[in-house]
């Protein structure tokens, strides 16, 4: 019995320790900022300062996009994709491997849902409700703040809304538009044909699931659809087929045109110019094939699991000094990526495993031997090693117009590292276009959302981690160290009102009492006195320039509505 009970606790305790190693592994995947047209601002999470949002921008938990007004942006998720309209401010409450829950404090968002596993959750959270998606499928929310009204609509699939002790369910073909906090004020809407806006949003659907390079990729690959332009598949033995890219300079080679930012919980992190760039500068592999450089995927049947930049890092003789330069070089095919960050070794091996051609044994052998010198396929091969000064590195400024050449790098060694011993700077996190010329109305940001999932607290500023990581010799800090820095007060995620997990029936649908009835119902005293007349519309600014389906005029209070 003695000996039982000591099997138990050395059972629970290898649990315990696995259990604490997965905490430590960072998600494996982003959003990426896929589409900007017009303007759009970027703050990153634990932060007030805005810059310019560019694409190919990873993004992640507590990061905020601000679309300006007549713009449009596109964000990407795995299998999840957010169109976001003029007038548009957001944020990531949570991102993780099964949650992925946005802020919306005012304007458009279409989401589209391609696959949705067992227990993942995706979550809209808005000042009046928490909208929630059951099903893959279409669907649209707007936030007008002029009405305080949040408007959803289901064009394919199954959502619920959330709010004080009430949730509803949301069909196919069914829109609503809610006012107030408690969903107890609330109009069924008329649904029209879709307007421009979801148009243009079904068109990049179409763009999406309609790609060739889906062929040769796996589909949770955040952005195989841009790989159809610029480039060609051809077939290598061994390696199944490759994507050459085309219309590039003849000394080109990859991790060059692009920049360096600092993205936690990944540390240095390559945001390529390319709008094909983002799946071959964090997926796959690169080799040189004849005199081109090629981009070899991972299997096609395994999730791929995010890297900041599948590159190793070339040693510096005199890190620090005025002169420090940082150099890097793609990985092959069959070499072992090592994070700079600390990982458990199952996420050791999925990182490779789903990105390159390696097998079990090989990774788990470097995974415990990490000290051991390797020799790298593209470390020796010309124009692959790409060169540039420390201080230049550091203040995320173009490499390609920074690049020195390799002669002129003298301080490079054999040793090759996870990460350059480069601290950050503020503008590494923010990037190199600080102060953009617009953003979020004042007003937005001190609304409250309604959340059904509670999400992480905000992540604390870089002021607030700048003196560990500058002891940290340019590596993310480990999870232990990261959690006791305390969170930015409410500078990311805004304030969040969870409620209480309730049973989602049908909206009720109001009996047909008159004209006159149906008056009284549209008036909204019970919230201050505001007559019909002086109502806003309940369609947003950019809900108006979509063309938003009319009020179908059912409106109010229905049994359910009170908690019956």
């Amino acid at each position: 019995m003695a000996f039982s009970r000591i099997r138990a606790l050395l059972s629970f305790l290898v649990f315990a320790l696995l259990s604490a190693a997965a905490l430590a592994d960072p998600p494996t995947r982003v959003a990426r900022l896929a589409y900007v047209n017009g303007n759009a601002s970027f703050s990153p999470g634990g932060e007030h300062d805005w810059g310019r949002a560019i694409i190919n921008r990873p993004l992640t938990t507590g990061d905020r996009l601000w679309i300006d007004h007549d713009s449009r942006a596109e964000l990407q998720m795995g299998s999840i994709a957010v169109r976001a309209g003029g007038g548009t401010s957001l944020a990531l409450l949570n991102l993780d491997d099964r949650i992925t829950q946005i802020q919306l404090l005012q304007g458009t968002l279409n989401v589209r849902v391609r696959r949705l596993d067992r227990g993942q959750i995706v979550e809209i959270n808005t000042p009046n409700l928490a909208y929630s998606i059951r099903r893959p499928g279409s669907y649209r929310i707007d936030v007008n703040p002029r009405d305080d009204s949040t408007t959803v609509v289901v064009w394919q699939g199954l959502a619920q809304v959330f709010g004080d002790r009430r949730a509803f369910v949301v069909e196919k073909g069914e829109s609503f538009v809610f006012y107030g906090e408690g969903l107890d004020d609330y109009e069924a809407l008329a649904l029209r044909s879709p307007g421009e806006f979801d148009r243009w949003a079904t068109a990049r659907d179409r763009r999406w699931d309609n790609s060739p390079s889906r062929r040769y990729v796996s589909p949770e690959m955040i952005g195989y659809e841009d790989l159809d332009t610029f480039g060609t598949w051809e077939t290598v033995p061994q390696l199944r087929p490759v994507r050459i890219p085309r219309r590039v300079a003849a000394d080109w080679a990859p991790y060059r045109d692009g920049h360096w930012s600092w993205v936690e919980p990944w540390g240095w992190t390559w945001i390529d110019e390319a709008p094909w760039g983002f799946a071959p500068s964090h997926y796959g592999r690169w080799m040189r094939l004849d005199n081109s450089w090629a981009w070899v995927p991972g299997p096609t049947d395994l999730r791929p699991v995010y890297a900041p930049a599948v590159v190793g890092f070339v040693g510096n003789d005199s890190p620090g000094s005025a002169n420090s330069t940082v150099a890097w070089f793609p990985l092959g095919p069959r070499d072992v990526y090592r994070p700079a960050y600390s990982t458990s070794r199952e996420y050791f091996y999925n990182v490779n495993a789903s990105n390159a051609h390696v097998d079990r044994q090989a990774v788990t052998s470097y995974y415990d031997n990490r000290s051991a010198n390797v020799t790298y396929a593209n470390q020796q091969v010309p124009g692959a090693i790409i060169a540039m000064l420390a201080a230049a590195f550091s203040q995320s400024q173009p490499v390609a117009r920074q690049t020195l050449r390799i002669a002129e790098h003298s301080g490079t060694r054999t040793l090759v590292m996870a990460a350059p011993p480069v601290v950050p700077q503020q503008v590494s996190v923010v990037g190199p276009a600080a102060a953009p010329a617009e953003r979020p109305p004042e007003a937005a940001p001190k609304r409250p959302v309604v959340a059904q999932v509670a999400p992480p607290p905000p992540p604390p500023s870089f002021a607030a981690r700048q003196g560990a990581l500058a002891a940290n010799a340019g590596k993310p800090l480990e999870p232990a160290a990261a959690a006791a820095i305390k969170p930015a007060a409410q500078a990311s995620a805004e304030a969040v009102r969870v409620v209480a997990q309730t049973q989602a029936v049908p909206v009720p649908k109001m009996p047909d009492r008159g004209p006159a009835a149906a008056g009284e119902q549209r008036g909204r005293s019970q919230r201050g006195g505001e007559s019909p007349a002086a109502a806003a519309p309940a369609a947003s600014a950019a809900a108006d320039a979509a063309r938003e389906p009319q009020r179908g005029g059912e409106r109010g209070r229905g049994p359910a509505s009170r908690g019956d």
